[in-house]
């Protein structure tokens, strides 16, 4: 029957974050010990007022189909919530919720790709970047980063891939899976070239904004220049401990933000009522009330980093926002590791996972090919056992 589906579903790779993050449970459910640090999911609990505002709703028998782009109260939320922490200003019409910022980002390339356009990511990049583009039958560009330059694209290597045929380029900061953040002078200096052609749009991706352990982060929208052709994306998944709750959101030009609109109301409609009545709460409520979060974060950072610099050959940079660390494994290629040959990360990863069942995720799956994502969103405990792990297999 495979030959039935479509040439579009037999093309799209499937999420290797998702495809790890299952393997280590289906071998946890045979009995195996496995420390997974595959998934980007916080493992703190959504925080206690976020809980009450969403009972609250539910006794307040909020049960009906919510608008497509969002409810009114949580769209002026989002629109206070740009103006407080990023120096935004975008009007409710300009704002679309949807189920997750997957989706945010999603029916933004849907709306704005056609066959044949080009989209610049640079990777690393998150796994479902590039999926999304093939399912809009667009192309995708790669620019290569190195660890040494802290996976930081220069102006000089933007200028170079673009092409006639560039619509679009997918901005990440603090960025998936490397953890690193691009300053306000590093944007700036890309926007210079983006001012060039006015005619490519761009996609930010700013999910872990809260998450950083510096300056705050600086929303690539915030430049005058770009700001009719920017796309801003954010969610409450990870700051606030709500992965489950699937609650992401755009602000956008608002002829995007309309056909964005458009396209969700023939997907999905609108987003969960509870969760958006939820999201208003931890929108309304000061960052600073997920700041113990993002202050264990730091300290499991610090651990991590501490306990991987002592193995040999393994090199890895310092994240200054999100919960990854993205070491280059590329040492370790065309050695032989218990009894195995290492060719790529690839191999390094499922390495882990059989011998010692700590679950990671191949770098391949991000367009770096010399690298492994490791999540620190788990305990201290776990992470330490884990890296012991990782040690006794290559040391």
């Amino acid at each position: 029957m495979q030959k039935l589906l479509s040439n579009r579903i037999k093309t799209l790779p499937i999420s290797q974050t998702l495809a790890m993050a299952a393997k280590a449970r289906e071998l946890k459910e045979q009995g195996k010990d496995i420390i997974s640090l595959s998934l980007g999911e916080p493992d703190f609990h959504t925080p206690d007022f976020i809980k009450e505002a969403a009972i609250e709703a539910i006794n307040e028998n909020y049960n009906s189909y919510t608008p497509v782009n969002g409810y009114k109260e949580l769209r002026k939320a989002i629109s206070r919530k740009f103006k407080r922490d990023n120096n935004l200003t975008y009007s409710i019409d300009q704002i679309v919720v949807s189920t997750g910022a997957k989706q945010s980002i999603a029916n933004t390339a849907m709306v704005l790709l056609n066959p044949g356009d080009e989209v610049i990511l640079p990777a690393p990049y998150w796994v479902s970047y590039s999926a999304i583009v093939i399912l809009c039958e667009a192309k995708y560009v790669e620019i290569p980063t190195t660890i040494e330059n802290d996976f930081k694209i220069t102006p000089q290597q933007l200028e170079a891939a673009i092409t006639p045929k560039t619509k679009m380029i997918f901005l990440n900061s603090p960025n998936n899976p490397s953890g690193t953040v691009y300053s306000e002078k590093e944007f700036r200096a890309l926007a210079k070239v983006l001012e060039k052609y006015p005619n490519i749009y761009i996609l930010s991706d700013e999910i872990y904004e809260l998450i950083n352990y510096g300056k705050p982060c600086f929303s690539f929208a915030a430049i005058d220049s770009m700001y009719d052709r920017t796309i801003t994306i954010n969610g409450v998944a990870k700051a606030f401990a709500m992965t489950g709750w699937r609650v992401g959101y755009i602000g956008a030009p608002e002829w995007i933000a309309k056909a964005s609109t458009k396209m969700q109301g023939q997907i999905t409609s609108g987003t969960n009522c509870i969760a958006q009545r939820a999201t208003i709460t931890a929108l309304n409520a000061s960052p600073s009330k997920i700041k113990f979060m993002v202050d264990e974060f730091k300290i499991r950072r610090d651990l991590i980093l501490k306990l991987l610099s002592k193995i040999k050959g393994l090199k890895t940079n310092i994240p200054q926002g999100a919960f990854y660390v993205f070491p280059d494994v590329s040492y370790f290629f065309g050695k032989t590791i218990k009894g195995k040959t290492i060719h790529n990360a690839s191999d390094i990863s499922m390495l882990l996972l059989e011998q010692v069942g700590v679950a990671t995720v191949t770098g391949e799956a991000f367009g770096a090919p010399n690298c492994i994502r490791l999540s620190y969103s788990a305990s201290q405990e776990d992470l330490i056992e884990a890296v012991r792990r990782i040690t006794s297999v290559l040391t």
